[in-house]
């Protein structure tokens, strides 16, 4: 008996050593990444100076051409990610600050995001090789129930996130293989999509006074930078769009553009304009707010 708990105790010790140095190696890998993701080019970035900084999800990624606000001598980067919450968003606006960006304005996309507070997995697992080394990142994150574990466990996090930041981008990233999250300035165009659903029903949503778009507000409000919140478009075929009016109850500094765009051939899905519906909606947020 002796001898099986001590082998036991072996495996156990080896399995340990194991995850301490996978954990390492990993980590040591993503540390050192910034052309593969948006989370990963913020978190190792140097100072920056921009005009315009996007942020909010798909529906800010795929809707605000950076190109448009270079060409009005605007320097601008969409960091819309698909997925995240207001969450992540305001995660990623703590750590641009922390590393000395200096913003002018920023364009949030407030709306279908206002209704939750929970993380996004698929956006919030692009910062889990970060946590030990930026205690904003785990601060931000030590309030959700599985914490201590993905804190504390030797590459737990990295199983638990696979899908973002097991073996396949690991090894991606490790030979440096960029994708094209970051093209464009970070906007991502959409196609025009003939069978694409474009019905809605958006009845059962609730914006809530988002303790997140709070938190936005007050970094900005600390660092001087210009907060511009905006709904963006949705297809004409959209039950409940008087979630709208409750966002702009709720929030009157909120922009209303959900109605900008008219017509289904300027959309890739109800809820994701393709690049020429993009285009027209973000001249006209140029037009209407950086008319100077």
């Amino acid at each position: 008996m002796k001898a099986f708990f001590l082998f036991i105790g072996k495996i156990i010790v080896v399995l340990l050593l194991s995850a301490i140095v996978l954990d390492f190696i990993y980590t040591t890998v993503f540390a050192q990444s910034k052309i593969r993701n948006k989370v990963e080019n913020v978190i190792n970035s140097k100072p920056q100076n921009y005009d315009v900084i996007i942020l909010g999800t798909s529906r800010a990624n795929n809707h605000f051409v950076s190109e448009l606000f270079a060409e009005k001598g605007l320097k601008t980067f969409n960091y819309g990610m698909s997925g995240a919450h207001l969450f992540e968003t305001s995660l990623l606006l703590k750590l641009m600050v922390e590393r000395g960006w200096k913003i002018k304005n920023i364009i949030i996309e407030t709306d279908l995001n206002l209704c939750n507070e929970k993380r996004d997995d698929g956006t919030f697992g692009r910062f889990m090789p970060f946590m030990h080394q930026s205690k904003t990142i785990a601060d931000h994150f030590k309030n959700e129930t599985d914490f201590a574990e993905l804190y504390y466990v030797p590459f737990y996090r990295y199983i638990q996130f696979d899908a973002k930041v097991g073996l396949r981008a690991f090894y991606k990233t490790a030979i440096g293989e960029p994708t094209n999250v970051l093209a464009n300035n970070g906007y991502y165009p959409l196609g025009f999509n003939p069978k694409a659903n474009m019905k809605n029903n958006i009845e059962s949503l609730v914006p809530l006074r988002n303790r997140y778009f709070e938190e936005i507000k007050q970094i900005c409000k600390s660092n001087n930078i210009n907060l511009i919140a905006v709904t963006t478009p949705m297809c004409s075929n959209v039950k409940g769009m008087g979630y709208f009016k409750k966002v702009k109850k709720l929030y009157p500094e909120i922009n209303e553009y959900e109605h900008i765009v008219d017509g289904d051939e300027y959309f890739s899905s109800c809820g994701h304009l393709n690049d020429k519906g993009a285009r027209l909606f973000t001249a006209k947020i140029i037009e209407d707010l950086f008319k100077k």
